[in-house]
């Protein structure tokens, strides 16, 4: 195979704001996004040859493209602590948290090692177009894309993921198998994950521009075979009930401040004399449970705002810087009407019918309609303008430029 160092950079398109879901896409080979995600999501595996037509065409005439970050830029995002970088060495076994060294990175010649650096939509602007491709999926699954780079040998040995993913190949070739055993038993004696007991059921080689498709729990095994093997992971979140409704109950927990009748003391002028001193009175019990009815524990609706704000809550390794030079609040409105906002590629917002959150907060909670709009507009197209607000007060919209959480579009 070229040599990467001899490749031209693949650039990766920005997906259209309104996806065309019926229509047969290149990316899941000849099928639509509706076909995919009925037939093969939270499902089975997809194996897809040439899901990134571009290497191919590259190839067809004359010339060869590789991944979009090279490996020198990437040795230098995992020396970056705000960049969340695992190293993995095999034979044997070995597994460090980043922030690295340069010295501490292996050179690409070298075999049997694996850098993994998470988040990099955050980071580069050809990781966050990539995302942009499966936004068919509701972004409160989405969890991140993971960019996996490798001597010949590298991996991180069999082992299972509780969540989807799809894994492109960028530069190179990988090996990899599949198993959907129902033994996930892991080795005891391993820094890493690692299978105990790994049968592989389905095997290829992934050339660049290739992808496989993973349901949850499908055991796999990727090796690489080319110095410089670049692995771009997209993966979705599962969250389990346990950390949705105890995230739910926090924030409904934090609510209640809002509620002025619990703010009463709890009283029992009928309280009678008792023997059993010990147990909790059956009048506080009583009135305990009247107050839980107001509060309508059991409807769901109760719940859904904590767990949406808990979903958008942006990666724990995010960091947002505000502009150096503020613009006031005239200066902003004057601004947008020539330019658009957009999220900062580390925010994150998702919607609860017509309610926005923003990295954690309601956003649209005591806004004008123009401004709740203006959100609503950004949280589907993910970018917002040019426009003339009509009022002067841009609330939680100038805030969160402040913030950093939204930029103006370059």
């Amino acid at each position: 195979m070229t040599s990467f160092y001899l490749s031209k950079p693949y650039q990766p398109p920005q997906a259209p704001a309104n996806l065309p879901l019926s229509e047969p896409w290149a990316l899941f080979g000849g099928i639509s996004p509706d076909q995919f995600m009925n037939r093969y999501w939270h499902k089975k595996p997809l194996l897809v040859r040439g899901a990134i037509p571009a290497f191919a065409l590259g190839l067809k005439n004359g010339g060869v493209l590789g991944s979009p970050i090279s490996p020198k830029e990437l040795s230098a995002f995992a020396q970056d602590d705000l960049v969340e970088s695992r190293l993995i060495k095999s034979k044997p076994w070995s597994f460090d948290l980043g922030p690295f060294s340069k010295k501490a990175i292996p050179s690409i010649d070298k075999p049997n090692w694996t850098l993994l650096l998470q988040g990099m939509e955050a980071h580069h602007p050809a990781a966050a177009h990539i995302l942009s491709w499966f936004r068919f999926i509701p972004d409160a699954r989405l969890d991140d894309l993971m960019v996996s780079i490798a001597g010949i040998g590298g991996g991180v040995g069999p082992h299972f993921d509780s969540y989807d993913v799809f894994l492109i190949q960028m530069s190179g070739r990988r090996q990899w198998k599949i198993s959907e055993q129902k033994d996930l038993s892991l080795s005891p004696d391993l820094p890493l994950k690692i299978l105990k007991n790994f049968n592989a059921e389905h095997e290829w080689i992934l050339e660049p521009g290739d992808m496989l498709y993973l349901p949850p729990h499908v055991a796999h095994d990727g090796i690489a075979l080319d110095a410089g093997c670049q692995t771009w992971s997209v993966g979705f979140r599962s969250p389990s009930f346990k950390e949705l409704l105890q995230e739910g109950l926090w924030r409904l927990a934090e609510s209640l401040e809002d509620i002025p009748d619990l703010n009463e003391k709890f009283a029992d002028p009928k309280q009678g004399a008792t023997s059993n001193a010990e147990q909790l009175p059956a009048e506080l019990i009583k009135q305990v449970a009247d107050k839980l009815k107001i509060l309508k524990l059991d409807q769901v609706d109760q719940m859904l705002p904590g767990i949406t704000a808990y979903l958008s809550e942006p990666k724990q390794q995010a960091f947002f810087n505000g502009p150096e030079s503020p613009l006031s609040p005239a200066a902003f409105a004057k601004q947008l009407k020539t330019a658009s906002l957009v999220p900062s590629p580390q925010t994150r917002i998702i919607c609860l019918g017509k309610t926005v959150y923003c990295n954690g907060e309601q956003v649209s909670q005591a806004q004008t309609p123009e401004i709740v709009k203006a959100w609503q507009v950004l949280a589907a197209k993910k970018g917002f303008g040019p426009h003339k607000f009509n009022g002067k007060d841009l609330g939680s919209l100038y805030e969160s430029y402040l913030a950093g959480w939204l930029i103006f579009r370059v």
